[in-house]
């Protein structure tokens, strides 16, 4: 009788944790200045979210993407938005095939691990709308048959602020989809001069060959279920309730956070005590990831936003004005 062959053992939440950490040192070596935004692509990484990016252009947000989706090792596929792109463009369409005499479904870019949806705000919301089975349920349905997504899968949408011209705001129903939103600002004096000393070296954006993938799918999936672990009090439950209670009662608000809300800052605090190696989540694990996790969730009232009032600072106001648990 034939031994079985001996398989490995899975790897420990340290292991994992360590490898998940050496993503952030791989992308660091294309991407200068923007550590947080990298922390915050690993977080909705393990969460299984997704990540809407926001910056002004040239501040290498799908420089961002594109460096992190290959230290991944995922296949990534790059749609960019424009005013003319059609739904079936972005989720596949049904072909006909004149030899076989019938129509057959030819899959649309977002079938692949990581979507870079580039300028997701330069479409119309029709187009938009495409994504949104993908990103809630990670499946497109077409002709009445259900087809499921790759996993891992992660929709990195970059967009320009909505002040500019030609672009359109992305409904709740889409910005709800969102894990998180990350504002990319422009990056301190002496990263940008470090940006421009590689360059002047030879660097080139379009060219990632000094980018190896450091983990595998099956690292990425255990140390999504190794996130899940982390454990949470009912004293932290309840502070997470407070604080969505409190958006809804702020006077500069029309529309607070939905439990949804709640939820998202549950699993995003999750995955950031693991990736301290924490157990179980703090306040303060909550208290760092309500702004990216809410700002795009909250509505404030006409009169707020005339009088220049923001939606991060209603949220700061909102973490210093409710009780932390002991």
């Amino acid at each position: 009788m034939d031994n079985p062959t001996p398989q490995a053992a899975p790897a420990s939440a340290d292991a994992l944790r360590q490898a998940m950490h050496r993503v952030r040192l791989e992308v660091g070596k294309a991407v200068v200045g923007q550590d947080g935004a990298v922390t915050g692509l690993l977080i909705a990484v393990l969460a299984r979210g997704h990540v809407l990016l926001e910056g002004v252009p040239g501040v290498a947000k799908t420089l961002l993407v594109r460096s992190f989706s290959r230290a991944l090792g995922l296949d990534t596929k790059r749609i960019q938005f424009t005013p003319d792109l059609m739904p079936g463009d972005v989720s596949g369409s049904l072909i006909y095939d004149a030899k076989a005499g019938e129509f057959e479904f030819r899959e649309g870019p977002v079938f692949t691990n990581i979507v870079l949806a580039d300028e997701i705000n330069r479409t119309p919301p029709k187009t938009q709308a495409a994504l949104l089975e993908a990103m809630e349920e990670r499946q497109v349905s077409a002709d009445g048959v259900t087809r499921a997504l790759p996993d891992p899968f992660l929709v990195c949408a970059t967009q320009n602020p909505v002040e500019h011209e030609g672009t359109y705001t992305l409904p709740e129903a889409q910005l709800d989809r969102f894990l998180l939103k990350l504002v990319i600002d422009l990056p301190p004096r002496e990263a940008e001069v470090s940006v421009l000393r590689r360059h002047a070296d030879g660097f080139t954006p379009r060219e990632l060959g000094g980018i190896v993938p450091v983990v595998s799918a099956e690292e990425i999936r255990a140390a999504q279920a190794s996130a899940t672990q982390v454990t949470v009090t009912d004293e932290v439950l309840a502070y997470v309730v407070d604080l969505a209670r409190a958006t809804r009662q702020s006077p500069s608000v029309q529309l607070g956070a939905s439990p949804r809300a709640s939820t998202a800052l549950l699993a995003a605090a999750k995955a950031w005590a693991w990736l301290g190696g924490y157990p179980a989540i703090t306040p303060d694990h909550v208290q760092a990831m309500l702004v990216p996790v809410w700002r795009h969730r909250i509505r404030l009232r006409p009169d707020a936003e005339i009088e220049g009032v923001s939606v991060d600072a209603v949220l700061n106001s909102v973490l210093q004005q409710t009780p932390v648990p002991l």
